[in-house]
């Protein structure tokens, strides 16, 4: 990922002092942006320099103007002065910025954090920006990307992880980088590096059972088990708040997806292709090759029909009086028959 160089890049110079007078970090994916100005909060002052010299101020309880006149302060027994600047995204008119940010003061280090949004690039703030600034932009993470994100978050700590539980994580936290920290922190707090994380856990220490999940929903429908994916169903019914029938249908599209894929490609036995097409661990082709064959094209184009069609139930579309978890069991019947 060309933004994680980017990331390092900046850590490099911070760590060697070569400090710049504004940092502006924008984008969808919060998690690098507070990461990164938490590393300039911790690491650019000292703790007696932070006492007149740190600032901490968020977008909606200030103003521009009142940004310039901070930052055209002088530091106070310390070479730099750090402004930061959380939520700037909620700034009014934070392209009034730009005459500072094209003329800042070289002792005021300002670091503005503006989270879930991107600056037009028509504007001649953004093009200021680009120019003056050290200007990172955080994407949020593709969804194939995130168990091998994991991986390696996991591994740069001194862990390993079995493919099946990376996948377990992915599939029940999403491409949300900082809640899917928060999680690996409960367990890793437990667990003493070096050490492979496994299934049980992340059950023992998350709380997601490994026995009735999605991805073994996934598997069990797959294999046309009956009685093992009704298990799961009803679980799932019986646990709506951590398994609602939105998000399984979510996934289960994009599996069906996947299967329907799988029957179009031209080689079927290049794993590395197949992976690739596929956007799957190699090590989870077995499912999908066993799924294609108990599932044909038609078969399929029908059940990804029936899963937008109670996409639109649990919305309240043509739903009537059914509970969730009616649908939910009504759905499955329709998969498997």
């Amino acid at each position: 990922m060309p933004e994680i160089k980017q990331i390092t890049q900046i850590i490099s110079d911070l760590n060697k002092k070569i400090y710049h007078p504004v940092y502006f970090f924008q984008g969808e994916e919060p998690f690098y942006i507070d990461y990164l100005s938490d590393f300039m909060e911790e690491n650019i002052l000292t703790e007696t320099e932070k006492e007149f010299n740190h600032l901490v101020v968020y977008g909606k309880d200030t103003t521009a103007v009142n940004l310039i006149n901070l930052a055209r302060q002088y530091p106070m027994m310390s070479n730099f002065k750090v402004i930061i600047v959380k939520e700037a995204q909620q700034l009014d008119k934070i392209d009034a910025l730009q005459p500072y940010i094209e003329k800042p003061l070289t002792t005021t280090i300002l670091v503005l954090c503006y989270k879930y949004k991107k600056i037009d690039k028509r504007t001649g703030f953004f093009k200021s920006l680009q120019k003056n600034s050290v200007f990172y932009e955080s994407s949020r993470i593709r969804d194939e990307d995130v168990p091998g994100w994991i991986n390696q978050y996991l591994r740069e700590r001194g862990y390993t992880i079995t493919p099946k539980a990376s996948q377990l994580l992915f599939e029940y936290l999403g491409n949300e980088l900082a809640k899917i920290v928060n999680e690996i922190g409960k367990m890793i707090i437990n667990i003493p590096a070096p050490a492979e994380i496994n299934e049980n856990d992340i059950e023992t220490y998350i709380g997601i059972s490994k026995d009735f999940n999605i991805f073994e929903l996934q598997k069990a429908i797959g294999r046309k088990d009956i009685y093992k994916a009704n298990q799961i169903i009803n679980y799932f019914a019986d646990n709506p708040k951590n398994n609602p029938l939105i998000k399984t249908i979510a996934i289960l599209y994009a599996y069906f997806c996947k299967i329907l894929i799988f029957h179009q490609l031209a080689d079927k036995n290049n794993t590395r292709e197949v992976a690739a097409a596929l956007s799957v661990n190699p090590y989870f082709l077995n499912d999908y090759k066993m799924a294609a064959r108990n599932y044909s094209s038609a078969k399929l184009v029908q059940i990804i029909s029936l899963l937008r069609k109670y996409d639109g139930k649990i919305k309240g579309i043509d739903a009537g009086s059914a509970s969730e978890g009616d649908l939910s069991r009504e759905l499955l019947f329709h998969i498997l028959h």
